[in-house]
């Protein structure tokens, strides 16, 4: 196919064009010959001219394996790459929806995977319980209700805007300090779509980006299966083992590589800020090795003292996590977000929970 892209681009008009369009094509056609064989997930290649000079070419090639099966081909060539059908494969998919209000405001948010977003504050014109001099009780009451329910109609117009954008909602959380978020809630302020993926109320001490948090935290039993729960409890289950002292839990790569190879591990831990690569370097006098370092570390020959030039690199969490998984063990990516998150990564950020303990 590539070849017959060869062919047509021949009759493409613009000179630059052309030739930048024949390079990357040929490049792209090399490529594959080294590879060979198609991934298991199947193969993304980007290439073009990268030169930001008018008149000079500098022409790149990416290629990588998806996180999940390709289910489309698609032959892309433009002025930008075409980064959707990643963009959909990596995107959260663990999306819920936060909203906190009292008669003072409103915050609209979301929980996205183990992240907790403010999108929103909604200012309140309510006025206080104090009535005002020369005011009637009874007028002034049905001044302060009538300002409620526009402040009811207000914050359901704006969530609604706000939630729908989100194609993978699975719920929606409400809270807040007063008993206003019950009358949000029976209410039909909410898109009537929204309000079938109402989970709950829950009682909060604030708004804003603590009554958010504090939303989150009180909604535990609604969220079960959502990640920010299910890795807090995975945290507390690996330090307590830790605090025990009985061998259930090991930090440290030589430490969890061991307990891999021997089986061990039941639940392998990494940090999304792991960044330790697998490398295969080779020095100009001819001596070559591979190991396991950090990124953007410079490795000296230890026969002749010069640099060593990398010819082959990979994430090391990749390698890991097939190997574990191959042997049955669940693999699990902790977010440095939250405080015990935080922690594990200062623990060297790769750890696991084990089957039995390893001496």
């Amino acid at each position: 196919m590539l070849r017959q892209e060869v062919s047509l681009t021949q009759n493409v008009k613009s000179r630059t064009t052309r030739h930048n369009v024949l390079d990357a094509l040929e490049k792209i056609i090399n490529h594959l010959r080294v590879i060979g064989k198609t991934p298991e997930n199947g193969l993304v290649v980007f290439c073009g001219n990268i030169s930001e000079k008018e008149g000079q070419s500098d022409i790149e090639l990416w290629s990588l394996e998806p996180p999940q099966p390709l289910s489309q081909k698609i032959y892309w060539c433009d002025q930008k790459f075409k980064l959707d059908p990643i963009k959909d494969m990596i995107r959260e998919k663990e999306i819920y929806g936060l909203i906190v209000l009292d008669t003072s405001g409103a915050d609209i948010g979301f929980l996205k995977g183990k992240k907790i977003i403010l999108q929103k504050h909604i200012d309140s014109l309510v006025p206080g319980k104090t009535r005002k001099g020369g005011w009637s009780q009874q007028r002034y009451s049905r001044i302060r209700e009538e300002a409620k329910h526009e402040h009811l109609k207000k914050t359901g117009e704006i969530a609604t805007s706000i939630l729908k954008q989100e194609k993978d909602l699975k719920g929606i959380l409400i809270g807040g300090p007063g008993p206003i978020k019950e009358k949000f809630n029976e209410g039909d302020f909410l898109d009537y779509q929204l309000k079938q993926k109402v989970l709950g109320v829950v009682d909060t001490s604030y708004i804003g980006d603590q009554g958010l948090q504090e939303l989150v935290k009180r909604s535990e039993n609604l969220l079960q299966e959502a990640s920010v729960v299910k890795e807090r409890k995975l945290m507390e289950l690996f330090f307590k083992h830790l605090q025990k002292d009985d061998g259930l839990s090991i930090y440290g790569l030589e430490e969890t590589k061991k307990a891999i190879e021997s089986g061990a591990v039941d639940i392998l831990l990494i940090s999304e800020d792991f960044n330790w690569k697998r490398m295969k370097v080779k020095c100009q006098c001819g001596f070559q090795m591979e190991l396991d370092t950090k990124t953007g570390k410079e490795h000296k020959c230890p026969k002749c003292g010069g640099n060593m030039i990398i010819e082959i690199e990979q994430d090391l969490a990749d390698i890991l996590a097939k190997q574990a998984k191959e042997l049955g063990s669940k693999v699990e990516i902790i977010s440095s977000d939250s405080r015990e998150g935080a922690q594990f990564a200062q623990l060297g950020g790769i750890g696991a929970i084990l089957r039995y303990r390893v001496d």
